[in-house]
Order: structure tokens, then sequence, then C-alpha cells
């Protein structure tokens, strides 16, 4: 009996796996025959680089679409909501944000186990550790880390005081919440101890900044969740990976993205995704700070503390799919053979540099 596999032909072959496929051609076929996303055969290949939710193009005559869906069950509660995830860009779309276009949502697990939805392939660069020739000079460089900031400006500009994009969240107590969640998320599924987080929760709730403003918030804001137009002017055609979203404090994202931004002279993490920022002609975090508050003039005294909190956050999820590794759930495109040993070292990296941040306050 085949033990996992991620794409499989037909119901029977997904019912003697040990481990549920993430697709089932016969039964997308159904669903996108129903949906009326064009006709014929499929042809599947996996995209993108996501570690829990997943990505697939799918090909087939007069429909070129990517299928989005959360990981193999079971799923930790309120995440990995595509339902929500892809209600929230249909939410956007219409006040100017770039979007990939909605074209049909699955509510119904027995189609694959999990809700999903299918979207508009777009045509474009995802920039990660290889910078494509039309953003490469030293100009194109600079713009398009301008590009990733002047987004999130526009993000945070949503006017998000009514209609259905004010009840995407609570902004109120945001930070108070997010603490609270991470640290309650570690005490249920920490395997190793780790005194740092403990004493970095400590640290985070005693010195914890008030909110100056609240907006949209992405939760993940980074230039890999971005795709870049392929030619022409460095200009960003689509913002990615929604999952995270809501409203709350604007610095948890600012905070977020500078401190997973990849600079040449300081210490290096696994979240620093996009590594070729690293390079000579793109902004420093510094650069980009200050170019976000030509916009908002807000304190940004605090800032630390919003770089730590990210850092400390992606240490706790990160260790939860160490967890998941070591208990035989890892493999393959779920992380691979070296994922054990990248986090074994990569979460006590994450916690050392979050102490740093938090150290410049």
């Amino acid at each position: 009996m085949g033990a996992r596999q991620d794409v499989v032909d037909t119901t029977a072959e997904a019912q003697r796996l040990t481990t549920p496929p993430l697709l089932i051609v016969e039964r997308v076929e159904e669903f996108l025959d129903g949906a009326g996303l064009g006709a014929g055969p499929l042809h599947i290949r996996r995209i993108g680089e996501g570690q829990s939710n997943v990505s697939f193009r799918i090909i087939r005559r007069g429909a070129d679409v990517v299928l989005r869906r959360g990981p193999r069950p079971p799923l930790p509660p309120s995440t990995h909501d595509m339902i929500r995830e892809a209600h929230l860009q249909q939410l956007l779309a219409p006040l100017g944000v770039p979007v990939p276009k909605i074209l049909a949502v699955c509510a119904d697990t027995h189609v694959l186990g999990v809700p999903f939805y299918v979207m508009d392939f777009l045509e474009g660069d995802v920039v990660t550790d290889r910078i494509p020739a039309h953003l490469d000079s030293p100009a194109q460089r600079r713009e398009s880390g301008e590009a990733v900031l002047d987004m999130l400006v526009r993000l945070h500009s949503v006017d998000t005081s009514h209609g259905e994009i004010a009840k995407v969240g609570r902004p109120e107590g945001y930070l108070k919440r997010q603490v609270e969640r991470f640290a309650g998320l570690w005490e249920m599924g920490a395997t190793r101890e780790l005194p740092q987080v403990r004493a970095l929760a400590q640290w985070l709730e005693a010195n914890r900044p008030q909110t100056q403003r609240t907006s949209l918030i992405h939760g993940d804001y980074r230039m890999g969740n971005l795709m870049f137009r392929s030619h022409g002017a460095v200009r960003v055609q689509a913002v990615l990976d929604w999952e995270m979203a809501t409203l709350g404090d604007p610095l948890a994202d600012l905070g977020y993205l500078s401190a997973t931004w990849a600079q040449a002279g300081t210490p290096a993490t696994l979240m620093e995704l996009t590594t070729v920022t690293s390079q000579p002609g793109y902004p420093t975090r510094e650069q980009l700070a200050a170019r976000y508050n030509e916009h908002f003039g807000l304190d940004l005294s605090a800032l630390p503390w919003y770089q730590a909190l990210a850092l400390w956050k992606a240490a706790i999820f990160s260790e939860a799919i160490y967890t998941r590794w070591r208990q035989g759930e890892g493999g393959g495109h779920d992380g691979g053979q070296d994922v054990g040993a990248v986090l074994e070292e990569g979460v006590p990296r994450l916690l050392d540099v979050a102490a740093a941040h938090a150290a410049r306050l």
C-alpha cells in the first residue's frame, strides 16, 4: 500500500493510500466542468514555495487556472481558511488592490478533503533567489524594492471603515491577541525546550506599543508574495497569499517586511526567503522604513518591537513544522528531507535574532 502521493487520477487510487493526496484528478475535472472552466484533460503542475497552503497550475482547453488549497488535515483552528481568503480577494479587487481574479470556490470537503478555490493564472515573476533579467540593473533593483514598499503603502491606505471590508477583522487589541495566541500555540505544540520563546513572550507583552492607526494588514507581506510584471517598467501586478490578512496595526506588516528583508551585514534567518535583496542596489531596511513613513508620519521608534514580534511568531510556526517533520509528516513537497536539519538550527536562530531586535528598543 502506498504511503504518500500528492496527485492521483481516481478516487479508487486515493482510497488505497495511507495519506490522502492533495489532488484527485477526476474530482477536480468534475468541479471545473461544473464551474464552466474549460473542457478536456487536465495538465497539472505544482507551483510556488508554500510549506502549508498549496497551489497547482491547471491547464485544459479553454482554461489556464490556479487551484489553491490548504494542507492535509487535520488543520489547526482558524488557519488555512480558503473560503475566507477567496472572499477577501473578491472584496479587495473592486477597491483597486491587485489580486488574482477568483473564478470558483469549493466549500465541499468531499471533493478534496479541504475547501479550495480556483483563480486566474497570471504571467509574471516572483522574485526569490534569482533576479529576472528585466529587473536586474542597479536602477531596477532599487525600483523593485521601492515597488514592494509602495504596494504596502497602497494596502495600508485602503478605506476599511465601511462595507464588508470593515468586517474582516477586529483591529482593537490586535497586538495583544497576537502575543497571547502565539504564546498559546507554543504551549500546545512545543516538543523541545527553548526558553527564549517564553522570555520573548513576556518581553513583548511588557513592552507592547500603543497602536497609532489601524488598517488592512496582509500578515505575510514580503517580496516573495508579490508578482512583478514580466516586461516593461517595474510594477507589482498582484499581491498573493492572503491567508493571514486582517485589520490591525499596520506596523506589524512593516516590522515583518523589514525583519525578513535580506540585507548584507545583518544576521540571516530562514525567513529571508528572497535572498537576492542582500545584493547591491536594493534598498536597505532603514530606507524602506523611511520611505513608508513619508506617507504616514508615524513614530517608528518601536519598530524593533514589531520586528521581534515577527521573528518570534515565525519561530513558533516553524517549530510546528519541525514537530510534524519529527513525527514523520514531512517529506516531499511539504518540506523535503532536509527540513529537519534546517529547522533544528533555524528556529533557535530566529529567536536569537528576535532577541537582538528586542535589545535595540
